[in-house]
């Protein structure tokens, strides 16, 4: 019986999108995290500490997806510079992209290069991402993440032009 109830529970609570807690005024967030190895989990977070717990199969096994990468932002053509406001030509392309691709999935990842704050980066790599994922979502695609690095993960140096370039970009990763 108390298996029960937690599940009954535990899927109330993934059906609504925050919940309060009465006693301290926390929001938890409910929602479905994909691991970088593509395995699910089930996740219950208010920012400072969650719940984490492996999303199963009714045989036991992980909820598990291949990821790829599948396509690359580079935020220079599709955002002003310290924007998260996409152009109107770019919003254009992402759409079709995301109404075209058979994928199960998506991962939004956004990652500045090293000019500004650490904190500024972060806010802005979530932001372009989540920009990236509220376009691909009208296009009627599943976002499982939005995640933002800020500058963390570097693809090439920070010490010339060309490589923060390459480093300003939203990564659109399929799950399959």
């Amino acid at each position: 019986m108390i298996g029960r109830l937690s599940a009954l529970v535990l899927s109330i609570a993934l059906a609504v999108p925050q919940i309060a807690s009465a006693q301290q005024g926390e929001r938890y967030v409910p929602g479905i995290w994909i691991d970088p190895d593509g395995c699910e989990h089930w996740v219950m977070d208010d920012g400072v500490e969650g719940f984490m717990s492996p999303h199963l199969r009714r045989n036991g096994t992980p909820v598990c997806h291949k990821i790829s990468r599948c396509a690359i932002v580079p935020t220079d053509t599709m955002f002003a510079t310290g924007s998260a406001t996409i152009a109107p030509g770019g919003a254009n392309s992402l759409r079709s992209f995301f109404a075209s691709n058979r994928a199960n999935g998506f991962v939004i990842e956004g990652h500045t290069d090293s000019r500004a704050s650490d904190a500024s980066n972060m806010a802005l790599s979530e932001r372009r991402a989540r920009a990236v994922a509220q376009i691909a979502q009208q296009a009627g695609a599943r976002i499982y993440s939005v995640r933002g690095f800020g500058e963390s993960r570097p693809i090439a140096s920070n010490a010339n032009s060309a490589g923060m370039a390459e480093n300003r970009r939203v990564e659109i990763l399929c799950l399959r």
